[in-house]
């Protein structure tokens, strides 16, 4: 089970020096997030600064920009890290596209996401082979790419594609077309054991594909402490008072809780908010373990259920080094 890294939202003069302690501690691959700056351009430093650490995104919003643009991003990357970089997906919500990005919703996201992969394969097809782009769907529509607009190939094309996904249908998109999945950290093992994984199966048999080629990238609330018990009770109880992630609290019963978790974020009551999220579900949304009993912990949880796994921690040189040292090789044996 390998070990990965969330880095923390940083400046690029900060990167360098995160990606070098990365592999040195041990991390499989390093991962940016959309959220305060932008996924690409700190992968393009951790690639120039770092030789074997693997590179992603968890995630890049799919729908804030055309197929096109992200497929020169993610192609430089694969060029320039020799082959490291990992693409990860997300379709965000509909306020975020229309409202942060100024762009349209799509009328059946599932759909537009599986014609956004084609369409990206497509693209990258055309610059290795030379071939014309001649990319036609429903929503989208690529017919135009002329060598001065084509890098051209390069020596590792096959840039695997991961798509986040909490409910069914995403994540048989995943099965169906996709190299990997990033499972949303609001999961229990019940959630991937009954829902994820059937889900997969179900969407490689519509594609055609064998079950298990795709990689399950799961990020993962632990607790070791009384501070991370209520840095992990906030972040439950937001995430449970959200309409997309309600399948999750419905599997085990509590339906209600997220009801009134919803009301109390409609009302901006954030600060009552995690007092709803009770021991036992801590336990089932959080691997609770002593520090050094996590590693063995984590893998008792996510054997047979996860490839990878990322702690819902930010990484930072310098703090908890040891810690991560240890987890790393825990989690190696």
């Amino acid at each position: 089970m390998k070990l990965d890294a969330a880095l923390a939202p940083a400046s690029l003069s900060d990167v360098p020096a995160q990606a070098a302690a990365a592999e040195a501690l041990g991390f499989d691959t390093v991962w940016t997030s959309e959220t305060q700056h932008d996924p690409f351009l700190p992968l393009a430093l951790a690639a120039e600064h770092t030789t074997h650490l693997g590179l992603g995104t968890a995630v890049a919003i799919a729908f804030a920009r055309s197929p096109t643009v992200l497929a020169h991003s993610a192609w430089d990357l694969a060029a320039a890290s020799g082959g490291r970089f990992r693409l990860g997906l997300g379709t965000q919500v509909r306020p975020h596209i229309e409202r942060r990005f100024g762009l349209p919703w799509p009328a059946s996201p599932a759909n537009a996401l599986r014609e956004y992969i084609q369409a990206l394969r497509a693209v990258w097809h055309v610059w290795q082979s030379g071939e014309r782009l001649n990319f036609r769907g429903e929503v989208y529509r690529l017919t135009l790419m002329t060598p001065f607009f084509s890098p051209g190939p390069i020596e590792h094309p096959s840039i695997p594609i991961y798509l986040a996904g909490v409910n069914r249908g995403m994540i048989r998109l995943a099965g169906e077309c996709a190299d990997g999945l990033h499972a949303h950290p609001l999961h229990s093992a019940r959630y991937l054991r009954e829902i994820v994984h059937p889900a997969l199966r179900d969407g490689a048999t519509r594609g055609g594909r064998e079950p298990g080629l795709v990689d399950i990238s799961v990020s993962v609330f632990t607790v070791t402490d009384p501070d991370e018990a209520a840095f992990a009770r906030a972040q439950i109880s937001f995430y449970a008072s959200t309409p997309s992630y309600r399948p999750v609290m419905e599997l085990h019963g509590w339906a209600e809780v997220a009801d009134r978790l919803s009301g109390l974020a409609r009302r901006g009551a954030w600060t009552d908010m995690p007092a709803q999220i009770d021991d036992e579900m801590l336990r089932t949304f959080a691997v609770v373990a002593d520090r050094g009993e996590l590693a063995s912990a984590l893998r008792e949880r996510y054997h047979g259920l996860a490839d990878r796994l990322t702690l819902y921690l930010p990484f930072r040189p310098g703090e908890r080094d040891p810690f991560w040292k240890d987890l790393a090789l825990g989690l190696d044996r």
